[in-house]
């Protein structure tokens, strides 16, 4: 990877779908970086005083200084490095810019069903001539720029965690989800799939799930009463 390697470090977890998304970025943009995988058990000194006010991964290091929050970083990656030689990860209209933006929700995790139903309530409304708080429009709009090329960006804030919260989802069924229609527009999800930064940034899925499931596990035991 080209540019900008040097002076980078990422600080994340292997499975953190938030630190996918730098990753993702990272990758689109051809840079190089150094990767620190952080213990979330036993946080270091360096996650401690990098993000002292919500003390979670990821972050970013640039010339030194620390970035955090995952569309933050994100959206630092394509203005510090719009000369990297790659396509840009946003449309150069700043109306389509706007769009983009409004389908990539800064940290909240867009597989949450609150997310899935106001793209279902927007896509029934589109149909049914109504207006939801004109959400109708940016519906439509954002259908029309995720079939074009310009969508890179909603790659990196949608792309990951549709695919990993689906998965981790079925956990919870304690079965091997379903296939179900892809809820963002454009077939996102199946089609982020196959993209060569998703394939390499992206960790693997299996190894995902048994980490969620454990998790889980976890979780019950200490909630459960002592017999």
């Amino acid at each position: 990877m080209a540019g900008g390697g040097d002076e980078m470090k990422l600080l994340s977890t292997w499975f953190s779908p938030f630190g996918s998304r730098v990753k993702l970025a990272l990758h689109l943009k051809g840079l190089s970086y150094e990767y620190v995988e952080e213990d979330l058990t036993n946080k270091s000194q360096l996650l401690l005083e990098s993000n002292p006010v919500h003390k979670k991964v990821p972050v970013l290091f640039h010339k030194g200084k620390a970035l955090c929050e995952s569309m933050v970083i994100v959206d630092y990656i394509e203005e510090a490095f719009a000369d990297a030689g790659r396509p840009p990860l946003l449309p150069s209209d700043l109306y389509e810019r706007a769009i983009a933006r409004w389908w990539s929700p800064g940290s909240r995790c867009p597989t949450a069903p609150g997310h899935e139903r106001r793209w279902a309530r927007g896509e029934a409304d589109a149909r049914g001539g109504g207006d939801l708080g004109g959400r109708t429009g940016a519906v439509l709009q954002g259908e029309a720029l995720l079939r074009r090329r310009q969508r890179r960006y909603v790659d990196v804030a949608l792309g990951g965690l549709l695919d990993v919260g689906a998965r981790v989802r079925g956990t919870a069924r304690r079965q091997v989800p379903r296939r179900r229609q892809d809820p963002a527009p454009g077939g996102l999800g199946q089609r982020f799939a196959s993209l060569d930064a998703a394939k390499t940034a992206l960790p693997d899925f299996g190894r995902v799930i048994k980490h969620a499931m454990m998790r889980r596990g976890a979780a019950a035991a200490a909630l459960a009463p002592n017999n």
